[in-house]
């Protein structure tokens, strides 16, 4: 039996592990979780899954749900209570789930209390990946990556020798205006950004992988995972998403990870890691079906943000802090009606060349840099 905490269980990749964990009650038992604003799926998994312990958001939210919950169950809220919950005493696996910078903290507060973490916050590495990183390996904890590509790669490796590797091939499917040109995104409207062709996501993740800031936090994520440099990952447009990612070796041979796009399927690889467990509600997948498979090179001057995210971990420091800080708040504003949606990659672009990186920046200095630039990023707007 393995106890689990869940950050975010109300979003996209928190629904789905529980979904996971649904099908395998013999296994995995939730013992701790978090959720936002979604009082309605935050208390019908209290409800089905009874952990023992349950942070929100906010007092109001606390205030909403506290005598709906059954007696034996702690429910506090705030930042503190996140922690809690990623730290709890009884789990021995944390997936972080949240959006966001914010589950940085929780998850250095997690490997210090020896959890292993399944990593769906790209954010947490891509704001502090040489502290993370470093943490884990002080404290001897396992990062199992959850997004699809990592874990694609992750598997890819099983078996094989670091020094082996010639590059990293991820795999992009281009998002919601793939065939668009930018003269064409002038005009885009929040409806159609949100209108991704192939995953079902939170609407953050799902403007990301419009602009490909999405694709440019995975090329930062799988640096610090796998201790490749940033001239050895690649991006390739995939449209299908059949293919997941690739790794090919210095003998030229190239193992690649393909499935269906289903979600479940890297979730509970890193609940099961190294075991794998039967799945049953992912669609199987059908070569002869699909037929075609299309690739593409990436055109940098048509996905700027994704040029940005390459220069950004290139230069390294607190860049890629700014970087990430300056899209959340761009994203933001954007989702609210507040800028059009090529002003994103401006205000990114604006933030990042006012900012003299820092090299080999303190936690401290991270956070400071965050709240700079969601400031100077809110100014603009």
């Amino acid at each position: 039996m393995r106890n689990i905490s869940l950050l975010g269980a109300t979003g996209s990749i928190g629904q789905q592990t529980l979904e996971v964990i649904r099908q395998h009650p013999e296994q995995f038992k939730l013992v701790a979780m978090s959720f936002g604003q979604n009082v309605e799926l935050g208390l019908k998994a209290i409800h089905e899954f009874r952990p023992k312990f349950v942070a929100v958001q906010s007092k109001e939210v606390y205030e909403k749900i506290r005598y709906d919950c059954p007696e034996n169950i702690d429910v506090k809220f705030g930042e503190e209570a996140l922690v809690e919950a990623a730290t709890y005493y009884q789990a021995d696996l944390l997936i972080n789930a949240v959006i966001g910078s914010v589950g940085l903290i929780p998850t250095l507060r997690a490997i210090e209390a020896k959890k292993d973490i399944a990593v769906a916050n790209k954010e947490t590495l891509v704001t502090a990946g040489h502290i993370v990183t470093e943490f884990a390996e002080r404290h001897q904890v396992n990062l199992l990556p959850v997004d699809s590509e990592h874990s694609a790669i992750f598997q890819c490796l099983q078996g094989e020798k670091q020094k082996n590797v010639e590059r990293l091939i991820l795999t992009a499917s281009g998002g919601s205006f793939r065939d668009k040109t930018r003269e064409e995104l002038v005009d885009v409207t929040i409806e159609q950004a949100l209108n991704h062709p192939n995953w079902s996501m939170g609407a953050k993740i799902t403007i990301d992988s419009a602009t490909m800031m999405n694709k440019g936090l995975e090329v930062i994520e799988a640096h610090w995972l796998f201790s490749i440099p940033y001239d050895k990952i690649e991006v390739l447009l995939h449209k299908e998403s059949i293919i997941h990612s690739m790794v090919e070796f210095h003998d030229g041979s190239v193992i690649a990870q393909l499935g269906t796009p289903d979600m479940k399927v890297p979730i509970q690889y890193a609940l099961t890691y190294p075991d794998r467990f039967p799945l049953q509600t992912t669609e199987r997948l059908n070569l002869a079906k699909v037929g075609i498979l299309h690739f593409q090179t990436v055109d940098f001057e048509r996905f700027r943000c994704l040029k940005f995210a390459y220069e950004s971990g290139k230069i390294g420091g607190t860049m890629p802090t700014v970087l990430n800080a300056a899209n959340e708040e761009a994203v933001d504003a954007f989702l609210k009606g507040s800028i059009s949606f090529l002003a994103i990659e401006e205000l990114i672009e604006q933030a990042l060349l006012k900012h003299e990186a820092i090299k080999n920046p303190s936690l401290e200095e991270i956070l400071e840099v965050d709240q700079i630039t969601r400031a100077f990023v809110q100014s603009l707007i």
